[in-house]
């Protein structure tokens, strides 16, 4: 029985990885532009594997589960356009008439809380074509307006309408040195606040980490937004092969929350991959699996800027696939703890989940990636990741200070307490993060020294 996923592509980000990941999806299973399965195609696979991501129609038609929506229309037009025309279904591909600028509060307060109804109703219509929906995937960019703005709005009514369901958020999170937007601090910290308790994980990738992986790996001089979307497509795909394909250990929607966050609001695993090589290199590489292990460890595989070599990880679930047998696998993370080149925080002693499918790693015809037997997704709980919140947070001091840009925002009906409120609710991520690293001795004297101060205080 299929348990079925729905995408939501939502603001320019969103939407252009969502027609990278669409284009992989359809060479993965068969299926060709126009949305059509040949015959021949479905001869030694499971022929059902497509029902988790696409609906068949009466008419041999098979339908993305996707909603696409950018309040501003050029993008999703592109799609519209392009060679995907007669892949994705019109009547969810939802445009505004001006965008959101930028500004999360447009996005979340003004312009965007207009199509707020429309959209629900889509996905709703969706939902309901569904024999047993597992969750859902959003696309966005923290530092825009409607993938900040709008995300956090969606997923607010999300809390209430499904409740229970998995919600999965794939952010583009602001690099240290790139930026599109000068307020992406300001978009980040307020997304990010109020999208926290809605979100069961969410995965951070930035565009400069990015871009490194292909100019080093992949010898691509002048990496465009289609290169950087095509290695965001192979990662989605590595997390939902296990959904589309028979494996000896699958993993669901479900596994990820319960193996990825030890605390409700520490949801931010980071992701590596890995083999990145380029057809001309991919004939001289042996790729065995305890290559591929170690290598995902290596900070120049991780897919956001920050060092996990500085911090200690909470938990890691190793998604293997193609020619890969459980023997290996063991030997392979044995290898890696007995090296000690990675530190596991004292209380998560064992701090591993593999996953294994048997369906080797597809590419997109005229891609970059060379097309390998077997590959590995690593996502890590670390708390490496505390760097970048405290990155974004510095940056966001620097403009709050001399209240920089925020007219903008007060303009749109948003109160400058918010501003405040999301900046201490990242302070205490921050330290959160920091208190989860420490080994329990430590916190156990940090108590010892409170109950102290306590005594001091009654006398």
């Amino acid at each position: 029985m299929p348990r079925e996923v729905v995408s939501i592509h939502l603001g320019q980000a969103g939407c252009q990885i969502g027609t990278s990941c669409w284009e992989l999806y359809c060479a993965e299973h068969g299926i060709t532009y126009d949305g059509l399965m040949p015959s021949d195609t479905t001869k030694g696979q499971e022929t059902d594997a497509f029902n988790t991501f696409f609906s068949e129609t009466s008419a041999g038609q098979h339908v993305p589960r996707a909603v696409f929506f950018d309040l501003e229309p050029s993008v999703v037009q592109e799609v519209k356009n392009g060679k995907f025309r007669k892949l994705f279904h019109p009547d969810y591909m939802l445009t505004g008439k001006e965008d959101a600028a930028n500004n999360y509060a447009r996005g979340h307060f003004t312009v965007g809380r207009e199509y707020l109804e429309d959209a629900i109703e889509r996905i709703r219509k969706i939902v309901e074509q569904c024999s047993s929906i597992q969750g859902f995937l959003l696309f966005n960019s923290l530092g825009g307006g409607t993938g900040s703005g709008f995300g956090s709005l969606l997923l607010e009514r999300f809390a209430s309408d499904y409740k229970k369901k998995s919600k999965l958020d794939f952010c583009i999170y602001p690099a240290p040195q790139v930026s599109t937007s000068v307020v992406e601090p300001y978009n980040t910290v307020l997304s990010t606040h109020s999208m926290m308790d809605y979100c069961d994980v969410t995965f951070l990738v930035d565009n400069e980490a990015i871009y490194d992986i292909c100019k080093q790996k992949l010898g691509i001089e002048r990496p465009t937004y289609v290169n950087l979307n095509r290695l965001i497509a192979q990662v989605l795909s590595s997390i939902t092969a296990s959904l589309r394909f028979e494996g000896d250990l699958n993993v669901d929607l479900n596994e990820f929350q319960t193996n990825l966050v030890p605390y409700p609001r520490i949801h931010f695993p980071l992701v590596s991959y890995s083999p990145i090589i380029n057809s001309k290199r991919a004939a001289h590489e042996a790729m065995t699996v305890n290559e591929l292990t170690s290598s995902v460890f290596d900070p120049g595989s991780v897919m956001i800027k920050c060092d996990p070599r500085q911090g200690k990880y909470m938990a890691c679930t190793m998604l293997y696939r193609g020619d890969v047998i459980p023997k290996d696998t063991t030997a392979a993370i044995a290898n890696i703890k007995t090296k000690q080149q990675i530190q596991f925080v004292d209380w998560s002693p064992t701090g591993f989940k593999v996953g294994i499918n048997k369906r080797p790693p597809s590419v997109v015809p005229g891609g970059d990636l060379a097309l390998v037997k077997r590959a590995l997704c690593m996502l890590a709980a670390t708390t490496a990741v505390g760097e970048t919140w405290n990155r974004v947070n510095h940056n966001f001091d620097l403009m709050f200070a001399k209240r920089a840009f925020v007219h903008w925002y007060v303009g749109e009906g948003m109160e400058e307490s918010e501003f405040k409120e999301s900046r201490d609710d990242l302070a205490a991520l921050e330290n959160d993060y920091e208190v989860a690293g420490k080994d329990t001795d430590e916190l156990e004297e940090m108590s010892d020294g409170d109950e102290v101060v306590e005594d001091d205080d009654s006398d």
